[in-house]
């Protein structure tokens, strides 16, 4: 596993294999979104690539909205997804622990992946006409490809 990516063009326009990007936070909102993403990758022959957004300062929780994002050391942060990686011995998944914004750091990585797919877990926020999350409401208003959000609030 890498902490980075080399940028490559995706499957479809022309590279061995498409990219998902999956972002993930220690929630079990994020690891609904990262099975379903590993699912999508296995079915398609596609690297799976966890996104965990992560501050330059140490150990801090972010709200924004109704969504969590625990944003950790990078180091802490990378040891959960190699953890997290191990349950999908049939993939090839990649990491990466940008510093920023969840939203941000997540479609940056998209972005340099040339990824096909993102894919995000769903947050339900308080108030009738708020059905997602704010960070996948953001990745999906500025994504660079399709965005699949999962239903992970039954």
């Amino acid at each position: 596993m890498s902490n980075k990516t080399q940028p490559q063009q995706a499957g479809v326009g022309g590279s061995p294999e498409p990219v998902i990007v999956v972002g993930v936070n220690g929630s079990d909102t994020a690891r609904a979104a990262a099975d379903r993403a590993a699912v999508i990758a296995a079915a398609l022959g596609a690297r799976l690539h966890l996104v965990s957004a992560v501050k330059a300062s140490p150990s801090s929780v972010v709200r924004s909205g109704g969504d969590t994002w625990f944003l950790d050391d990078a180091a802490e942060t990378q040891t959960q997804l190699v953890d997290l990686a191990k349950g999908w011995t049939e993939l090839q998944v990649t990491t990466a622990c940008p510093s920023g914004k969840p939203a941000e750091a997540i479609v940056a990585e998209a972005e340099h992946a040339h990824a096909e797919l993102i894919v995000v877990g769903n947050k339900r926020m308080q108030g009738l006409s708020r059905v997602l999350g704010v960070v996948a409401a953001e990745v999906a208003h500025h994504a660079p490809c399709d965005v699949l959000i999962v239903k992970t609030i039954r």
